[in-house]
């Protein structure tokens, strides 16, 4: 199943600001690189996780400069596990956030099962997003942060998963100053981001919900040009959670064994060099074949995110006993060292 290509609706674009490339294809087995940066970013100054304890890697903080670009148009959604075709909103409609029925895909049986979790009946879901909703998120992002470098709503979609998926909540005053600069995390000095903040806790009441539930969310992805890899296309989300992670360490510091395979699900979509001291998780993700549809790209997403939450807000198992689900993204065969 292959997500649509690019509708005639203009996807919600910056107002301002160069957008990064993707850089070319690596040979396998490793996966598709990331987006050149536009500038070297400055090295942080807090700790990276090795010092901490907890996963023995840290993120290079360049992969703050990968962004979606102007030209992407939104993914159409709507016939992953929704059932019949007819049943599937319109070609090239918005992502929307509600949550879907049935049975949800699981990975490699490593954790529990995301799909244990699942309502028989889901909750009536959240009003929709429009491209007006977007397109008006996008703007007031720039307006706020005239003069930083805002995340864009792919970006910030991967970035509050990232801030809910903290074993301990994260504070509004903590993170919102990084949605408005990634790079450094300094709210703007002037300006009234009321409307900009009511948009993002909207969406961030939605992921929460969702995230509590163990239920399907749709990740704000956009197609880019017709010749972009799943892993391009999807690598603006990935960035924006990477940066939650890199930002709040709680997550980064529970037991490794369990946050590698789901984090190799997601991570899988950046640069190997941006992973640094990560040989299990790199080991982890040479063992996983890149997905070749956008939509199986997507599904991931979701599925390595609710398999974290399994780590870090873990639930009481429901009476009933735990439901089958489908499987993770195929391996290559038996993780080998690297050279």
């Amino acid at each position: 199943m292959s997500a649509s290509k690019p509708s005639s609706k203009k996807p919600p674009a910056r107002s301002a600001g160069p957008s990064s490339k993707p850089a070319a294809k690596r040979a396998a087995p490793k996966p598709p690189g990331a987006p050149a940066s536009r500038h070297p970013a400055p090295a942080p100054s807090r700790p990276g996780p090795a010092s901490r304890g907890g996963t023995s890697f840290r993120i290079d903080p360049s992969f703050r400069d990968q962004e979606s670009r102007a030209d992407r148009g939104p993914v159409d959604r709507g016939r992953v596990d929704r059932g019949p075709a007819d049943d599937a909103p319109a070609r090239g409609s918005l992502p929307r956030s509600e949550p879907r029925s049935g049975q949800f895909p699981v990975g490699g049986g490593r954790q529990t099962p995301a799909g244990a979790y699942l309502r028989q009946e889901p909750p009536a879901p959240p009003e929709a997003w429009s491209d007006e909703d977007l397109e008006t998120l996008q703007a007031l992002l720039d307006e706020a942060a005239e003069n930083s470098e805002p995340l864009d709503v792919s970006m910030l979609d991967g970035f509050l998963v990232g801030v809910l998926l903290q074993p301990k909540p994260v504070a509004l005053s903590a993170w919102w100053p990084w949605v408005l600069d990634s790079e450094e995390g300094r709210a703007p000095e002037r300006g009234d981001s009321q409307a900009l903040l009511s948009l993002v806790q909207r969406r961030y009441g939605e992921l929460r919900q969702a995230i509590s539930d163990r239920q399907w969310f749709d990740p704000w992805v956009f197609e880019l040009d017709e010749d972009a890899s799943p892993s391009e296309t999807v690598l603006p989300w990935v960035a924006g959670f990477a940066l939650a992670t890199d930002v709040f360490p709680g997550l980064m510091g529970l037991d490794e064994s369990q946050l590698t395979e789901p984090l190799a699900q997601l991570f899988m979509h950046l640069d190997p060099e941006d992973l640094e001291d990560a040989d299990a998780l790199l080991e982890e993700i040479e063992s996983l074949e890149p997905p070749e549809e956008l939509d199986d790209a997507v599904e991931c997403l979701v599925r390595a995110s609710l398999l974290l939450a399994d780590v870090s807000l873990p639930r009481a198992e429901p009476r009933g006993g735990r439901t089958g689900g489908r499987p993770g993204p195929q391996r290559r065969g038996p993780p080998h060292g690297r050279r």
